[in-house]
């Protein structure tokens, strides 16, 4: 027998199979042992996810927003009466939706009286203040630091202390967030070790790129967490058949 792990994410999997395809989509189950007990986290959750070769960040968040736009009309158009049950009133955000970098979105946050250093994520609170500041239900927060994104994020070339990284803020929660993704396998281990992490155990990854890679960018969407922004949920076990969370594996 071996040991093994429930997928915290199809990431790993979904850029392998980018270079072989081009452009992946799936909707899949995926698992975290987060000490998190919130109203906005889950331990096992649903993800929309992509993956698309040849592609940049700048051209995967046209996608996420012209998905994002295509959902929301869609549930406007074909749920009128579930939307006035709950008394929500669905707006379709103008594209393209606006660019917010890190660094500009700590500035707001501190100009309201928030005590937030650079480096450091944002709370939840954080994120709803962030929405009435900007005023406008769909926005990203790009150029995010090295530290607070995963290692196979890009990094710019002219400053790698950030990296080619988003989240998308709907209705003052995070919804989706992504990358471009580091293609090379040197630079890969590289940021693989910064973070504490053995290259050993990401093999199978990394010899991917070795045999010819491209330049690739994807997302995923937490559908659990965009069904509770849009139908303006408190918390997020109202929109998920029997939840898992810290407390609750059974039923």
């Amino acid at each position: 027998e071996k040991r093994a792990f429930l997928a915290q994410s199809p990431q790993l999997y979904k850029q392998i199979c980018a270079l072989a395809f081009e452009k992946v989509f799936m909707i899949v189950p995926v698992f975290r042992a987060e000490k998190f007990d919130q109203p906005t986290h889950l331990n096992e959750l649903r993800q929309m996810d992509i993956e698309q070769a040849f592609a940049s960040d700048e051209e995967v968040m046209n996608a996420l927003e012209e998905c994002l736009a295509y959902i929301l009309k869609e549930v406007r158009e074909k749920c009128e009466e579930e939307l006035e049950v709950l008394g929500q009133r669905i707006e379709i955000p103008r594209l393209p939706l606006r660019r917010i970098p890190y660094s500009k979105a700590i500035e707001m946050l501190r100009e309201k009286g928030e005590e937030i250093e650079y480096g450091e994520d944002f709370s939840k609170s954080q994120e709803r203040l962030l929405w009435k500041i900007v005023k406008e239900e769909a926005f990203f927060i790009t150029q995010w630091p090295e530290e607070l994104k995963a290692f196979y994020a890009m990094p710019y070339e002219d400053n790698p202390k950030l990296v080619k990284a988003f989240d998308l803020i709907y209705r003052g929660l995070e919804i989706s967030s992504g990358t471009q993704r580091i293609h090379d396998p040197e630079l890969l281990i590289k940021r693989i070790k910064e973070k504490g992490l053995d290259p050993k155990n990401f093999e199978f990854y990394i010899d991917c790129f070795r045999y010819g890679s491209v330049e690739h960018a994807g997302w995923s969407i937490g559908l659990e967490r965009l069904t509770m922004a849009i139908t303006g949920r408190k918390n997020i076990r109202e929109v998920c058949l029997f939840p898992r969370d810290r407390k609750r594996i059974f039923p």
